[in-house]
């Protein structure tokens, strides 16, 4: 083979790469922005399973609002008294550190949450607290790449490894298997720093509310520890008039709307 025709297979199988990676990182963000709304409110169910199989129950409600300024949550837990009256705020700023925030009754006060601290356990279920934020993670934070095309459960989907640019956060790789029609993310397997599996993430039952397949069911699982934290959704509603005092540090701490 000539100089030149090598040449000109490199350059094909480099804008070949380019291009993957391209769609791969198009499919992540319609998968994280495929529902559109202004603002979210749920009441859920969290069902955390013990590796000897026995179970506890928390009761949260979540507001979320989106808009130009970076998305704004906040989680505030009922149920059972162990937990109750714990409130979480995360504020995203667009091209910083989101600011987070965690309230506890035990503590009396809020606590800010620091980006050395995203892996540590989110109020003591399976979720980290990096995790509470990924679904609003931008894709332009990592770097995609197109796997292979499989079924799951069924359905047909893309297989896409994300890598984190940035070299500290707590996973470093996360493969996710997102629905070719619909762009639902039906699995997440996460990867600790020595590349073993750690965490999946699973949707396990959707929903068409107001228009929107909605997961209805997610369940994380810790391989090592042997337990899971699953997420039963009792109600939610999209567009919901959610007042903007609820997305302060003043909400955070006294569990009462601003005047």
């Amino acid at each position: 083979m000539t100089r030149k025709k090598i040449t000109a297979v490199m350059v094909f199988f480099l804008a070949a790469l380019s291009l993957s990676a391209q769609n791969a990182e198009e499919i992540v963000r319609a998968s994280r922005n495929r529902i559109e709304a202004d603002t979210t409110y749920t009441r859920s169910t969290m069902v955390l399973k013990a590796r000897n199989g026995s179970e506890t129950r928390r009761v949260i409600e979540q507001f979320s609002s989106s808009g130009a300024g970076g998305d704004r949550v906040m989680i505030v837990f009922h149920e059972p008294r162990t937990v109750a009256g714990t409130r979480f705020l995360s504020i995203e700023n667009p091209g910083a550190e989101d600011d987070r925030w965690i309230f506890q009754p035990a503590r009396g006060r809020e606590q800010r949450i620091a980006q050395g601290d995203g892996s540590r356990s989110f109020v003591g279920t399976d979720f980290s607290n990096d995790d509470i934020s990924s679904a609003n993670r931008d894709a332009d934070m990592d770097t995609h790449t197109l796997l292979r095309e499989e079924e799951l459960g069924g359905n047909p989907c893309y297989v896409i490894q994300s890598v984190p640019k940035d070299s500290s956060y707590q996973y470093s790789k996360m493969i996710q298997w997102i629905d070719k029609n619909t762009r639902v993310c039906h699995r997440i397997d996460l990867y600790d720093k020595r590349n073993a599996l750690v965490k999946t993430l699973e949707t396990l039952m959707l929903e068409l509310i107001d228009g929107r397949l909605t997961a209805t069911q997610t369940r994380m699982t810790s391989h090592a520890a042997g337990t899971s934290t699953l997420i039963i959704v009792d109600s939610i509603r999209y567009n919901a008039a959610i007042p903007d005092g609820i997305f302060t540090r003043q909400f955070l701490a006294t569990g009462r709307v601003p005047q």
